[in-house]
């Protein structure tokens, strides 16, 4: 057993839900109790027109420790599981993670019956070392390796065997009742590990990713990639006898410790007779290496469903639109660039400047960042820059990940969601595009892309703002593997500036003492007549053990 310390929020690991419905007005003070700067992003949330709500480097700059500062944002025109993190200095690696839940308005029904219970579950990889160890390793070029164990909601894994788990060792308990269906909420909140979910016996009927609903389908197991989000409608049709695993296992780690990096919760009925025994559940041979690309394929939109707006997903009829730019980014694995250890996208790895990007274009700061991100890679040797693609406003985009490095990564993309349309092993072509799906695909903000494979997306321009493109996996994240995409609207139609922006970089000079204040700072107000939620949240460091 490690004592280890966390990142909590409001003295929770993980932190609280934001339980919230369509176009809702969010209003969120966070306090940094952390020794070090922060940001709060919200992954998957659009902050239409609104890129100062963001989060990351290129948009707000950090909040330093012992300050507040306000995020105020709508949840404009979507439904659906999200979660949010701190975004700097690897910090997500030691917590900091809650999630948000995005409802149906009540004018738009479900395309489900209404689930018997709504439940949270964050699964994620773990290191005995600290977010501070794990990325100054990072910069020596020392891998992460396998992880050290696997969390279920921050607690470690049930003692299912006495060869792998040791005793007095603090689990979640899922309580459920005999016959009900509740919906499942699955994020991977981790480091860097692809995780497969399952549930003893029981069958995960998959209705929703990351704000859109999925054609439905039952899954004995579902791989996980991180920052990816799922919900499952799973029924409690088993019988009492026992209690049942809840099992999230580490996909694609070469390591021969990984059978003991497994994490393991409970299912348990109200009327259960007896504890959970037995071997856990299979998953997937480690040897298939097309299983999880072909369960991947089979996700599709819900094209009949209505989601935030009453009128079918299907009717953004994406497969007929003209694209009208398309980039192909190759990652490579991490390598050493002007002396230091670098991950990069086209040959580019990415340098946060000390003013983010938006105050810089905002106030006419020269100098900060160039327009030149290259459609396809060039024949030039790899280089630290801050580099941005020059995103034309209402263009529509096809963008190809290509994996060169050895292990899944995952990509995001703030501002959006984005359909995936295609993936596969070798080498993208333009004759890949006849494999396309363009009817179906789904519509998401975080796509996985396998070693030594490829995947396509279609992205429609429509939000202005600059927009993070990054890594989910946080050493490829951390060591420059993101870049921005600049959407700019001729009409200026993006929100004013804060009044409570917190200046850094060239614009210190314009920043005001904040007297340290832990009270609502003041920002612009976006409140009509829609619903208001104000929420406190205290970021701060927590005592905890990894079992």
């Amino acid at each position: 057993m490690h004592s280890l310390q966390v990142i909590g929020i409001n003295g929770q690991f993980p932190g609280p839900i934001l339980n919230v419905t369509t176009n809702w007005n969010v209003v969120v003070n966070v306090k940094n109790d952390l020794d070090e700067p922060m940001l709060l992003t919200w992954s998957g949330i659009q902050q239409r027109k609104d890129t100062w709500q963001d989060g990351v480097s290129g948009t707000n700059c950090p909040i330093p420790a012992s300050w507040n500062w306000t995020y105020e944002f709508q949840v404009k025109d979507q439904i659906g599981s999200f979660f949010y993190f701190p975004s700097l200095s690897f910090q997500r690696a030691a917590g900091g993670y809650g999630g948000i839940t995005i409802n149906n308005r009540n004018v738009i029904p479900l395309p489900f019956a209404t689930p018997d219970g709504d439940i949270t579950l964050f699964i994620s990889d773990w290191f005995i070392k600290s977010h501070k160890e794990l990325r100054k390793e990072i910069e020596t070029g020392v891998g992460l390796g396998a992880p050290d164990g696997i969390l279920i909601n921050g607690l470690g894994p049930y003692h299912y065997d006495n060869a792998v788990v040791s005793g007095g060792i603090t689990y979640q308990t899922v309580n459920v009742e005999s016959g009900k269906t509740y919906r499942l909420r699955v994020h991977n909140v981790g480091v860097s590990t692809s995780l497969n979910f399952r549930i003893q016996s029981h069958n995960l009927l998959l209705v929703e990713t990351e704000g859109s609903y999925t054609v439905q389908q039952n899954y004995t197991s579902l791989d996980i990639h991180v920052g990816q989000s799922y919900s499952f409608l799973v029924t409690m049709d088993q019988n009492a006898s026992s209690d049942y695993y809840i099992v999230a296992s580490p996909r694609f780690v070469n390591s021969s410790d990984s059978s003991k990096s497994v994490g393991v919760s409970v299912l348990h009925y109200s009327n259960s007779q007896g504890p959970a025994s037995g071997p856990l559940p299979d998953p997937p041979m480690e040897s298939d290496t097309f299983f999880s690309m072909s369960q991947a394929r089979s996700i599709r939109w819900n094209v009949s469903a209505g989601a935030a707006r009453p009128n079918p997903q299907g009717s953004f009829k994406y497969g007929e639109i003209t694209v009208t730019d398309v980039f192909v980014l190759h990652n490579r694995p991490a390598e050493l660039i002007e002396g230091k250890w670098r991950t990069t996208l086209s040959g580019i790895s990415y340098l946060a400047p000390s003013t983010p990007l938006k105050l810089a274009e905002q106030f006419n700061i020269p100098g900060v960042f160039k327009l030149d991100f290259p459609n396809k890679m060039m024949n030039r040797p790899a280089k630290v820059d801050t580099s941005v693609i020059n995103g034309t406003y209402k263009a529509f985009v096809e963008i190809i990940f290509q994996n060169n490095d050895t292990t899944v990564q995952s990509y995001h993309l703030d501002g959006y969601a984005f359909f995936v349309v295609g993936m596969d092993y070798g080498l993208w072509t333009e004759n890949s595009r006849s494999t396309y799906n363009k009817w179906d695909g789904v519509a998401r903000c975080t796509t996985q892309v396998f070693p030594g494979a490829w995947t396509a997306i279609l992205v429609f321009l429509d939000n202005p703002g600059i927009w993070n493109l990054r890594a989910q996996n946080l050493d490829s994240w951390y060591l420059g593997q993101e870049t921005y995409i600049n959407v700019v609207n001729p009409e200026n139609s993006e929100l004013p500036v804060p009044a409570n922006t917190i200046f850094c970089g060239a614009l210190s000079p314009l920043q005001k003492d904040q007297a340290r204040r832990v009270n609502f700072s003041c920002a612009p107000s976006l409140m009509k007549t829609m619903k208001l939620i104000f929420i406190g949240f205290v970021v701060s460091l927590l005592g905890n053990f990894l079992r």
